[in-house]
């Protein structure tokens, strides 16, 4: 797997370093060439938020960040505010939070020329980071691994369909890596494959195995880079789709017959700027397999904050490439984690469980908190899995009702990603689960209309 582009940065005179990014910004805000900047951040369910600034009040205003309304960490999938959450309520009357940008993550906005966009952190009012923002929760799993000397580098891999604007594929084939069937998506697909290019780290499109699906992978990155990117993409995606009459969907399972869309995690940890999984004598070492360890202990657990809606848990079923049950083996699509043993710094452990509609910071956040459990407790996995492991061990929760009480009950998952963060999250998610329980259905009326 390809490593990550290096940044090579250049230390101001207050000694704090400047990335390329950053210096970058600051030269067109400058020359005047940047009319606005959008300031990014993500919501809980990872939709792409934020404030248009123009661009000639941003420095001014950047240091003491962009005001809003902390209720919109609150909300679920449709902007409904979840009333009764630890972090923010009526108690304390939705105050403000502001939205700190990241100078290092300035990218120019592909689609709307002379705009700029940052994605940032959010700080309470008295200056610490809030607890509810998704950004910053991966910054505090990657601040715990700090502690026991590694740094992170993730790959992903996101799916998502192309439909039409009533909902139905674009097209009917589904040959996946087929460029004859790339060629008859474009030009949407050169649309969407130049502007990811322009405003990520893209390694590469390609066509799924679903009518209209599409897989995006991202470059091997640091963690946060990682998830910025993933981020940028989803935004990306939906807006080249709108622009061309479409609809990006990523939705984890939009059709009963058709394949699911995932978001996987190729997962590595480095010491020293040296990759840490190197293998020995052709094998796992004892870091990757700690590793390994604490995914399989804490999969069930952490499975919410990679598949937070009801639709995502249609995906577990066996033959569909997504996994259904807990277990790991070498290079194989049926296991949920699958060791990936390459060079020293190909070497790396797929996690296949996340849904396409999974907030990537939360997503890499809760893999890296079980990694993070695994190395803590240096225990080994049991011998890994071979041949078809479909049905073969605990299965994975079944819906997203078990999935929430799953999450709710593992102590070490809660300390790694912060309690009060993973309540509110869990309150949030079971928002949805209420609503779709307390939904009378077509199917239901149909089945038992005339025959109860």
């Amino acid at each position: 797997m390809p490593g990550m582009t290096q940044v090579h940065d250049a230390p101001t005179a207050a000694g704090r370093p400047v990335s390329d990014a950053e210096t970058d910004l600051l030269r067109r805000l400058h020359e005047g060439s940047l009319r606005e900047i959008e300031v990014a951040w993500s919501d809980p369910f990872g939709h792409a938020a934020g404030k248009r600034i123009p661009a000639k009040q941003f420095l001014d205003r950047a240091r003491h960040g962009f005001a809003f309304c902390e209720a919109a960490l609150g909300w679920n999938t449709d902007g409904t505010v979840i009333d009764g959450l630890q972090l923010t309520n009526w108690d304390d009357g939705y105050s403000d939070v502001h939205a700190i940008p990241d100078f290092s993550t300035f990218h120019l906005l592909p689609w709307r020329p002379g705009v700029g966009h940052v994605i940032s952190d959010i700080l309470r009012p008295d200056g610490s980071p809030s607890l509810l923002d998704p950004r910053g929760v991966l910054r505090r799993v990657l601040a715990r691994l700090a502690t026991l000397g590694y740094t992170a580098k993730v790959g992903v891999e996101f799916e998502f369909y192309l439909l039409e604007r009533d909902g139905t594929p674009v097209q009917s084939d589904i040959h996946a890596y087929s460029l004859e069937n790339a060629n008859t998506l474009d030009p949407l697909l050169t649309d969407l494959y130049e502007t990811l290019d322009a405003f990520t780290r893209l390694e590469g499109v390609q066509t799924e195995y679903g009518p209209g699906q599409v897989e995006t992978n991202l470059v091997y990155a640091d963690a946060l880079d990682a998830a910025d990117d993933s981020a940028r993409l989803k935004y990306a995606a939906k807006e080249v789709a709108r622009k061309h009459g479409k609809i990006a969907s990523f939705m984890p399972k939009p059709f009963s017959d058709q394949s699911g869309s995932s978001a996987h995690l190729h997962i590595s940890l480095w010491r020293d700027g040296q990759p840490a999984f190197a293998p020995v004598d052709g094998a796992e070492n004892e870091l990757a397999l700690f590793a390994i360890a604490g995914l399989l202990e804490h999969l069930p657990s952490i499975t919410l904050f990679g598949a937070h809606s009801v639709n995502a848990y249609r995906r577990y079923t066996p033959d569909s490439f997504a996994p259904d049950t807990v277990n790991w083996s070498r290079d194989n699509r049926s296991a949920a984690i699958r060791s990936l043993v390459e060079s020293p710094e190909g070497t790396r452990i797929e996690l296949r469980t996340g849904a396409s509609d999974s907030n990537p910071y939360w997503l890499v956040a809760s893999a890296l908190a079980a990694v993070i459990a695994g190395i803590e407790a240096r225990r080994l996995p049991p011998p890994g899995g071979e041949g078809n492991l479909y049905g073969k061990g605990s299965p994975l929760p079944e819906s997203l009702g078990t999935a929430l009480a799953l999450a709710a009950q593992d102590d070490t998952i809660l300390d790694v990603l912060g309690a009060d963060s993973v309540t509110d999250f869990i309150s949030i998610a079971r928002s949805e689960w209420q609503s779709y329980t307390n939904h009378v259905s077509d199917w239901e009326r149909q089945r038992y209309l005339t025959t109860s």
